[in-house]
């Protein structure tokens, strides 16, 4: 099958595009959002780059919307209506915003194209009306045990926490860094420092790093905190898991599915999640026993075989028919 998609989520698209289909990303030279292609990810060689221009010539068996702009760009580059005139899902990475409680999804209340969420919170949140939705939990190409909490810190992943603010729990940071230096890692953290009115000593701005490297520094701090107050449950969440790392997480959205009591630390009350990383650090011995118990967990609710069946059963589903595929060896780090 032939599946058109922009490169919006580059952690989520990680995982998508191991599967047995032909993925087309409309790339083009300068990049940017409508044309960042592979975005030199070391993807396998059925994530095909095409300029947006020669789309219609691949003829795409179904295209996967993300943002609600694609609809209008889909239908230019295609000729055709995506969810009447080609196959179409509608992917929803986020909760939603404003009137929580009555968020009226854009999709909602049409039967053309279903809406995919990735966790049952924000299917639970959005109201779609009678249109079809469904859940696929997130899946993550296993980075391997690479835990070695090495160094007496707290670990934190999470971009533009300065633009973001409270949405991603950047004020609860200093609290954290009363317990032990904070290594910062993510797209915006310059300057975070400064922000939060606290010393290099206390707050490591780490930045960008690739992949592979940000797996490896992350995995030598002693612990991860996850203190997002509102965003769906996060992949740095889940890949710090599967290094093996023990996780101390504020309660929100999906937190307490995807982390056993033996895997982390889950609460709202701050304080106890003060406490459980001061214990972790102190404790480098329960520390790697929580991370194992962690890797265990991730492992068996987002593998990558799981996540790669459930994308196949939808997009069969939506295209309406079934076909023979060749399938290609997948892939892993």
């Amino acid at each position: 099958m032939k599946i058109l998609l922009w490169h919006v989520h580059g952690g989520w698209t990680d995982a998508f595009v191991r599967g047995q289909h032909q993925y087309l990303l409309p790339t083009t030279p300068d990049g940017g959002p409508w044309g960042l292609g592979r975005g030199g990810r070391d993807w396998p060689s059925n994530a095909v780059e095409v300029a947006p221009g020669d789309l219609a010539d691949h003829e795409p068996d179904i295209v996967i919307l993300q943002r609600l702009e694609e609809f209008d760009e889909c239908e230019r580059l295609l000729g055709k209506k995506p969810g009447r005139d080609i196959p179409a899902v509608f992917l929803e990475h986020n909760t939603p915003k404003g009137d929580v409680p009555n968020s009226h999804h854009p999709y909602a209340d049409q039967d053309e194209i279903p809406v995919v969420h990735v966790t049952h919170f924000n299917e639970m949140m959005w109201d779609c009306g009678s249109a079809a939705t469904t859940v696929i939990e997130h899946g993550i190409v296993d980075p391997g045990y690479l835990y070695t909490g090495e160094r007496a810190h707290l670990g934190v992943v999470v971009n533009e926490p300065i633009r973001r603010g409270r949405v991603t729990g950047t004020d609860l940071l200093p609290g954290f860094a009363r317990e032990a230096p904070l290594e910062v890692f993510g797209m915006g953290t310059e300057g975070l420092g400064l922000e939060l009115k606290l010393s290099p000593e206390r707050v490591m701005e780490r930045g960008d790093l690739p992949t592979a490297r940000l797996h490896a520094e992350l995995a030598g701090c002693r612990a991860y905190v996850h203190p997002m107050r509102w965003t769906s449950l996060g992949l740095s969440l889940l890949e710090a898991m599967h290094l093996g790392m023990p996780v101390v997480v504020l309660g929100m959205t999906e937190a307490y599915r995807a982390i056993p009591p033996e895997a982390g630390v889950v609460s709202n009350d701050v304080e106890h999640l003060h406490q459980a990383a001061a214990r972790l650090i102190n404790e480098p011995a329960e520390a790697r026993a929580m991370g194992m118990a962690a890797r265990t967990a991730a492992l068996a609710r987002y593998g990558l075989d799981a996540f790669l069946e459930s994308w196949d059963n939808t997009l069969e589903r939506t295209v309406g028919h079934t076909r023979v595929f060749a399938v290609p060896e997948r892939r892993t780090r």
